[in-house]
């Protein structure tokens, strides 16, 4: 039996409305996009939400295109915006554009002109904006308020025909011009606006504004909910006004009038939001498109390397709140590495490489030895690698001398390569400024042997090339649009894309389009579609671990609550410790703290010995979190190159049949 999961406020209206006789088949929700410009991920949130009801009560979702000015709007946008909620694996019932109901709101406003709710202004916006008052001062009526309900019925009929230029004349609501919503004085309801539309064409010259559209198209789906973000909270009053009026022109047609509700949009850090800015970085050049791999958009997402379950997963660890927060983009960087650690093979690719001769192998020699595609995945089988005398290994991977903390390649020191030979490193060859050229090393066929390193490696004749395209974070800052004296652009990542050859084992030769895989130890990649039958492009989706903890100050690392627990500064405290202290409270988190203690936990190991890890092993059964914190610190040093023994295969087998599934699904995961 899964476990239970609390209703969120959304649902629970939905339940109260069911519980007081709204019938389960009534039930109907729309995801309304403006078609000005692609999806990103904060509308991921919107998706997920009204596509979730839908799946959730067996409901019917709409795809409405809420297509209200041609000025801004593109088919393009329509039809990336249909392939991303596709790609997302989400299905909507009909889909809808507002302007199929141009005729309908145009003879509504009609209605609203001869009950004298709704009269046109021949002033300019300026005069209009300096009527409208502020928060604090009511505004003042337009001296054309008080048209006769036959001017303005033949003033409304001369716009729609083509008469007019363009500002000159508008139909607005009348109201109220003192109500404190200052979305209440009057507002916009048609104006003209001579611009081809992408699905009508020249068959109009007024359109209508978006809150006099995005409600009535709603009555007219029957939508039974329409949930939107909390900036159109001041809305629903508006909302509300229009819809009123109109039911009762139509209560008998159309009899469920909708309702309003508003949840807190997905905000990220580093990452900027605004379709607006969007366009710009596109327009200026700053990217290759809307779906460059740095773009927030899903179009980006996807070319980058993200699944939809991983966004899914996103989308459901932040949840459903009602007041405005921003969610660390390391929880979408730590969904897309959870999802792909389970579903990708791994091989073997040399990013920086440093020679490597094997002085004890024959030069005409050459094996290809077994190796396991996904330990993850039993079915995913084996693949064969070539070995030869010459090899790459990366350059990081090796120093001259190094201390007890090292795992990887020294003089005088072993390490086993990955799925081949434990080598030795005798001696080094240097150019004319003193760079290392070349490794010299020993093998031996003895791999029952006990070494703490595991290095990849590239076979240089059978190695083939790639480019691969590195990408970091758009922006520096992690609030890019907030500074009001900045320009957003001031704040763009000089570094957020690299360009470099990478030597890759020949069975990626044949890899497609789209295809993902984990180059061990360095992170996950894909296939871009850049690809040629003469090049091949991989796209670098995520680190194995997040980069950016290590670029933060060092008490910015952990939790408010582990460092409150302690006197001793951070910085003066063990990095073991500190993992010690957030297993603690590991197990009590909600799952999207979790995520970011686990990040924390994967940062901190890099400054742990195996040495100081080795003796939490033994720590007791019931302190769960620890023992979790342990095997995730673990898992971080056997990614650089620790060697397995005994008493990790033990730790790891006791883990496999604990009672606490958060500590079996990490060990399942070594």
């Amino acid at each position: 039996m899964s476990a239970y999961t609390p209703l969120n406020f959304i649902e629970q209206i939905i339940e109260e409305d069911l519980a007081n006789g709204l019938s389960k088949e009534k039930l109907r929700f729309r995801f309304p996009p403006e078609p000005n410009g692609y999806l990103h991920i904060g509308h991921t949130k919107a998706i997920g939400i009204s596509f979730g009801l839908g799946e959730k009560y067996n409901a019917p979702v709409n795809l409405r295109f809420d297509d209200t000015n041609p000025a801004k709007e593109e088919q393009e946008y329509v039809d990336a915006i249909k392939r991303d909620i596709s790609w997302l694996g989400y299905k909507w019932a009909n889909e809808l554009y507002s302007s199929d109901y141009f005729d309908e709101l145009y003879a509504w406003a009609v209605q609203l002109i001869k009950d004298g709710k709704a009269y046109v202004d021949s002033q300019s916006s300026e005069a209009m904006a300096e009527q409208k008052g502020t928060p604090t001062q009511p505004g003042s009526n337009s001296p054309f308020r008080n048209r006769s309900v036959e001017e303005n019925l033949d003033l409304f009929q001369l716009m729609k025909a083509g008469e007019f230029s363009a500002g000159t004349h508008v139909l607005r609501a009348k109201i109220d011009m003192a109500d404190p919503n200052m979305l209440m004085r009057d507002p916009i309801m048609y104006r003209i606006l001579y611009a081809h539309h992408h699905r009508t064409g020249d068959q109009w010259c007024i359109y209508p504004m978006y809150d006099w559209t995005h409600g009535e198209s709603d009555y007219i789906e029957q939508i039974s909910h329409s949930l939107c973000s909390l900036e159109f909270k001041p809305h629903r009053k508006l909302y509300n006004w229009f819809r009123d009026h109109v039911y009762e022109y139509n209560k008998d047609q159309l009899p469920l009038p909708p309702k309003q509700r508003e949840f807190a949009r997905l905000n990220l850090s580093y990452t900027i939001m605004s379709k607006r800015k969007l366009l710009r970085l596109v327009e200026d050049g700053v990217v290759s498109g809307w779906d460059d791999p740095r773009m927030p958009t899903i179009s980006g997402l996807r070319r980058r390397g993200y699944t939809p379950n991983s966004i899914r997963q996103f989308i459901e660890k932040v949840g459903v709140a009602k007041r405005e927060n921003v969610i660390d983009v390391s929880l979408l960087e730590f969904c897309i590495r959870e999802d792909l650690n389970k579903t990708t093979n791994r091989v073997m690719a040399v990013l920086d490489p440093i020679k490597v001769v094997i002085t004890n192998y024959h030069e005409d020699k050459e094996e290809w030895l077994e190796a396991e595609n996904n330990q993850e995945d039993a079915s995913s089988g084996y693949r064969k690698v070539p070995f030869s005398r010459e090899i790459y290994i990366e350059k990081e991977d090796f120093k001259e001398a190094a201390g007890n903390k090292f795992f990887r390649l020294k003089l005088g020191g072993e390490v086993r390569l990955k799925n081949a030979y434990i080598i030795k490193a005798n001696s080094v060859l240097k150019d004319d400024n003193g760079e290392i050229t070349e490794i010299h090393c020993t093998y031996d066929t003895d791999t029952s042997k006990k070494v703490k390193g595991t290095l990849h490696w590239v076979s240089i004749k059978h190695a083939i090339t790639a480019e691969i395209r590195e990408y970091d974070r758009l922006f520096m800052h992690e609030a890019p649009d907030s500074d009001k004296d900045k320009d957003f652009i001031e704040f763009l990542n000089p570094n957020s894309l690299t360009i470099k050859i990478g030597y890759l084992e020949p069975s990626l030769a044949d890899a497609k389009v789209g295809e993902r895989f984990q180059f061990q130890r360095l992170g996950y990649f894909v296939v871009d579609e850049d690809t040629t039958s003469n090049k091949l492009v991989f796209n670098k989706t995520v680190g194995l671990r997040d980069s950016w903890t290590k670029q933060k100050p060092k008490q910015n690392v952990t939790s408010s609550a582990v460092e409150k627990s302690h006197n001793k500064p951070q910085q003066q405290r063990k990095a073991i410790s500190i993992i010690q202290q957030l297993g603690k409270k590991y197990t009590n988190l909600p799952e999207e703290k979790q995520a970011k203690a686990k990040t924390e936990i994967q940062q901190l190991a890099q400054d742990v010995t195996y040495e100081e890890l080795e003796p939490l092993f033994g720590t007791a059964i019931k302190k769960s979190g620890t023992r979790i914190a342990v095997m995730i610190s673990l898992k971080e040093l056997l990614k650089n190159g620790l060697e397995r023994n005994e008493a990790i295969d033990a730790f790891v087998a006791k883990a496999l049949e604990d009672k606490n599934q958060l500590l079996v699904a990490e060990a399942q995961s070594i």
